[in-house]
């Protein structure tokens, strides 16, 4: 079903513009990943339904989904690695929130530690997406550690359990997702636009 819908697209694409072959390229890897975010979303909002928690599934993926867009970090290089990853992390984090009662300190240590790791390691690019130039990086790790604050900030004062531990639990989640010890257990290079300047010494960083 993929390989056909997007082999239609493509086609119909390739008949109706000139696009050379390098833009032919970025818009097949994105019509991929479009294809993939919507089947997966399918398949995780039935089973968190199946679970009677389709409502927390979603407040979990919005909060975690703010933080992750400035920050960036891994993506599984198989789509069965992608599905498998993303069912655990949208429906048993959600479940944990739901059920935990975390202490207001290990809240605020988590959060400091979190915020200082965020600060450290974002913005964290792919090979496929190297974040190559230097001012975007520098604007993407400074909104980064200021959505680490207002997490730990928003997971100490919000009285709401689950909420509160949504925005604990979407911080750590994220820099596990950009540490580069996850990266290297994955055998996946880090710091991507360093290779990518090496490569293309003539690219104005």
């Amino acid at each position: 079903m993929k390989k056909f819908l997007i082999n239609k697209c493509m086609n119909y694409i390739k008949n109706n513009t000139n696009y050379d072959n390098t833009k032919l390229a970025e818009i097949k890897y994105g019509l991929e990943s479009i294809y993939l975010t919507f089947s997966k979303l399918i398949i995780i909002s039935a089973l968190a339904l199946i679970l009677g928690i389709f409502k927390e599934m979603v407040i979990y993926m919005l909060v975690y989904n703010f933080i992750r867009m400035p920050s960036f970090g891994l993506h599984a290089t198989k789509s069965w690695i992608c599905l498998l990853s993303s069912t655990l992390l949208f429906i048993g984090i959600p479940y944990l929130c739901i059920v935990l009662t975390i202490p207001t300190i290990l809240k605020l240590i988590i959060g400091i530690v979190g915020t200082l790791l965020m600060f450290k390691n974002s913005p964290a690019d792919t090979k496929k997406r190297p974040i190559v130039n230097k001012k975007r990086r520098k604007t993407y790790k400074i909104l980064s550690t200021i959505l680490a604050i207002i997490f730990t900030i928003c997971s100490i004062i919000i009285k709401n359990n689950f909420i509160s531990n949504c925005f604990i639990f979407g911080l750590v989640m994220q820099n596990f997702m950009i540490s580069p010890t996850i990266y290297k257990i994955f055998k996946l290079p880090y710091n991507n636009y360093i290779t990518f300047l090496k490569e293309h010494p003539e690219y104005t960083n």
